[in-house]
Parts: structure tokens; sequence; C-alpha cells
């Protein structure tokens, strides 16, 4: 025989059940924060560096770290963000964040961090470089931090990038970017503050894939670049369809199957500022530095509008005018005989212009360790060296020479060009031997010659007895020049022009 449960039994069972549940579950979202933050990181010294997460809507947010106690509310979004005092290097801390739930981040310093961007010469890791077995075993260094962004191209601005930070160690350095490696380690050496560096890069892009959209589409020339993506788009989807007719006519004619074209689909213009830029801002920073375009050598014109737009569009993203070095293109492919029109030259000279024109940027010269045979050399340690040297010289005051000869102007003395120099350092040498090489001359009919070049005190005189009228001298103007000019510190001279002539038609 069943008997009943009482009405009322029942209903005060079911109410128990509900309440337990209710009680069990959590009532609140979780506290979130990014990526960016994790054990191990390195947080900007003397800056009022931004933390930012999320939790439940009008949640309130305690943070602690190094003596300090921040409070903030959570919006109706969820979001919230906490700035530090600034904080002088140090540590290391206890980051912890308390709302709906408590999160603590151990070994935390505060110090110097910068960002490593570009394409593969900047994604070209440790273990790969020239001669860095040593170096590698001597990585292990608590003041210098490791991070990493997972590659992710996004249609728009995401809000988290995927990544930890890690002690520099010999397990942890050998991926990482070599050239963003030797770059902090020289400056943690010369500062003797912990280096952060945050490595986000991908080989093979061109520089509109870092743009972001609105910046791109703020310009009429630099906005080309959408119908080219989409002309590549086109040939890509239509060789897709091609491969798949020929494969069905293969396996109806019972024939092999054709190989697939190689490659996938091309990134869209802004795809990687979305994923790999935009969810770092605005973690603080002391700047960047920057590795790329291999991939824009055929544009070098458009470059020069894309390389300032690029910069100042990061720096008002992070809110602050920070230091940003590139590193100009390295000598590469089949020397030549005679003197040629060159687009690296002319990406070389973009970059140059983008270093000399605008505040707070500055450019590591590398046209003497590239290799004719590799688009990625070897040698990454100069690399990095040039580039700290810049950063030393011109962000952190250091009474260095942190640059090599840089072309000034010129003046024609009769049947002679001379030409006037910056950052000669303690002189000018001819690095190898005592003839400069590199030099070249013409006159009205815009025809060059190699030409006879010497050192006249802080100038160099110029001349060949094929051009009686010179107008114009160009240095290392090709895409794998032989060029030795040098400052007696040991620091090579851009290749430059004196011209502004088109390329001549073939």
């Amino acid at each position: 025989m069943i008997r009943r449960i009482p009405r009322q039994l029942s209903i005060l069972v079911l109410s128990l059940l509900l309440a337990t549940r209710a009680f069990s579950a959590d009532p609140q979202p979780s506290l979130h924060l990014p990526a960016i933050f994790s054990d191990n990181m390195v947080l900007q010294r003397n800056f009022a560096t931004p933390i930012w997460g999320t939790a439940s809507p009008n949640q309130s947010i305690t943070l602690t770290i190094a003596g300090q106690t921040k409070q903030a509310t959570a919006g109706a979004d969820g979001k919230w963000m906490i700035k530090l005092d600034p904080t002088k290097e140090g540590g290391p801390y206890e980051l912890t964040v308390s709302g709906p739930t408590s999160i603590t981040y151990k070994n935390v310093l505060f110090g110097d961090v910068w960002i490593c961007s570009g394409q593969s010469n900047m994604e070209f890791q440790l273990r790969s470089a020239r001669d860095v077995q040593g170096a590698i075993d001597a990585s292990t260094n608590p003041n210098i931090r490791l991070f990493t962004v997972k590659k992710n191209p996004a249609q728009s601005p995401a809000n988290d990038v995927t990544g930890k930070w890690d002690e520099s160690s010999a397990q942890s350095s050998t991926a990482f970017s070599a050239v963003g490696y030797f770059f902090g380690l020289e400056l943690q050496k010369q500062l003797n503050v912990p280096i952060g560096l945050i490595h986000t890069s991908w080989g093979g892009t061109a520089i509109q894939l870092w743009q972001s959209k609105e910046t791109i589409e703020a310009d009429e020339d630099m906005k080309q670049v959408y119908p080219a993506w989409q002309a590549q788009q086109d040939r890509f989807e239509a060789a897709q369809k091609k491969y798949r007719e020929d494969v069905a006519k293969a396996k109806e004619e019972n024939k092999p199957i054709p190989a697939a074209p190689r490659g996938g689909p091309p990134m869209a213009p802004a795809v990687l500022y979305n994923g790999m830029i935009a969810p770092l801002v605005p973690y603080g920073i002391t700047g960047a530095i920057w590795y790329q375009g291999e991939s824009n050598a055929s544009q070098a014109k458009l470059y020069r509008k894309q390389m300032p737009a690029m910069i100042n569009q990061w720096r008002k993203e992070f809110g602050r005018e920070f230091p940003f070095y590139m590193v100009q293109l390295a000598n590469f492919m089949a020397k030549t005989e005679k003197p040629v029109d060159s687009d690296w030259a002319e990406l070389r000279e973009s970059q140059l212009q983008t270093a000399q024109t605008n505040p707070k940027t500055g450019m590591a010269v590398i046209i003497d360790i590239g290799e004719a045979n590799d688009i990625h050399p070897k040698n990454k340690e100069d690399v990095g060296k040039r580039l700290a040297l810049a950063a030393l010289g011109q962000h952190y005051g250091k009474n260095i020479v942190y640059s090599g000869p840089m072309y000034a102007s010129m003046k024609s003395e009769g049947n002679k060009i001379r030409l006037n120099f910056h950052d000669i350092g303690s002189g000018m040498v001819a690095k190898g031997g005592d003839k400069l090489i590199g030099f070249a001359i013409a006159g009205e009919d815009r025809k060059f010659v190699w030409a006879d070049a010497q050192i006249d005190g802080n100038t160099i005189m110029v001349s060949s007895p094929e051009v009686a009228n010179p107008v114009a001298v160009r240095y290392g103007w090709a895409n794998n020049p032989d060029c030795n000019l040098y400052n007696k510190e040991g620091l090579p001279a851009s290749p430059f022009r004196t011209d502004d002539w088109p390329k001549a038609p073939k």
C-alpha cells in the first residue's frame, strides 16, 4: 500500500531543496582579470599603472600591493579599473584583488615594461639565433620577465589575450623573441631594474595588420590596403574553387588527386591590432620596439604614412607618448655590380624618415649584419643591443653614443659634393680599410656611378671623374650593399640618398 505524502509536507521538502541549491550556487559571477595579469608579472614603475577586470555590476573591488590599498566599484556592465600610485622599482610583491572572490598574484615586480612587435625577425626565437647556447645557459634572471602573446587575428578589438608571465630561465627564454630578449637583457644590465617584455608578433605580416581600422580609414592612401586585400582574397577563393573542381574531376576519372594550393586566406587589415595589441591596452608600459618592413618593401612611399600613423595610434591608445624604436631592414639578396634602384633601400629610407621626424622615436641600423641568402639573419644579439643603445641614450638619458653617422646635408663644391653628418661620435671611419665604399654619384642625367669618397674632418667629399657636375649622392643604396661608413664607436651609418628621384623605368 502506497501512502500519500501530505501536500504541505511536499511543499516544505521542495522549498528546502530549492533553498539548498540556491545556497550552494555562486550567486555572483567570479572576479576576472585579463591574462596580462599573472604571477611573475612586471608592473610599470613610476606610473599610475592601471589594473582592470570584470565582476558583478556594482560590486566593490579592493586591491592591495606594496603597502597600497585601493578600492573601486564595478560599473553596470561589470567593468572596473584601479590605478596604482606610482611606485619605484622593486619587489617581489603579492597583488591581491578582492570582490565576489579573491585573486592573489605572486612574485610581482615593479620595473620597466616594453612591447616587442613586428613580423618574423621579431618572432625569431632565441634558440635559433647565432652562438646563443651560452646566452641561454646564462638566461636565468629573476629580474627579466617574459610574456608571449598567442597569435590571434580578430575581426574586432578583443578583450583578452592568451599567455602568461615567466621568469627568464633556460627553459622560458629559448622560445622567446631573440631580439626582444637581448634588448631586455642589455637594459637590465645597464639600469639594474626589473624588465618586463611583452612579445606580440607574427611572421610575414604587413604593417596594416597592426594598425586599427579607424587609423587606416582616416587616410585615403592607407585605405587602399582594403581593395588590395580583397583582390588577394578573391584570388584565394578562386584557387580554392578550382582545386575543388579539379579534385572532383580527378575522382570521376579515377586519377591522382592534385596537390592543394599552398597557403591560407590572406589576413585582413587591422586583425592583429584587434587580437594582439588592443587587448593589452591600457597596461602600463615604458615603450615599444618594432622589427618589421620586409612585407611592405614594395610600398615604401605608403609606409611613410603607415609607420607614423601606427605609432601615434598606439601611443593614443596607451595614453602616453612612449618611446618607440624600430629596426631598419638588414642587407639581403644578391649583390649588384652597378648602382641600382632598390625597393629595400626605399623602405629603409621611409624607416629613417619616421625615426628622424617623430618625437621619442629612434632606429637601429643593421645594414652590416644581414645575410644574402636568408631573410632571417641569425645575429640577433647585435640587433637587440643596438635597440637598447637607442633606448639608453634617447629615453634613459645615458651619456653614450647610440647611433652611427646620419646624413644631414650636402653642398656642391665644383666637381665634388661635400656631405655633412650628425651622430658621428668621436669621428667617422672606413671600417676594414682606408677606403670608403658604397657611395654613388650622379649628374643631372640621373645616372649613378660608383664614387670616390674621402673623410674630411666631420664631412665626406664625394666625386667621380665620370661626373663633371654632380648633383646627387647615394650611400648603401641597394638591397644588399657593400658599405663601410661607421663612427669610431663601431656603429654603422644609415643608408641614404640626397635626391628624391623616382625609380628609373625598367
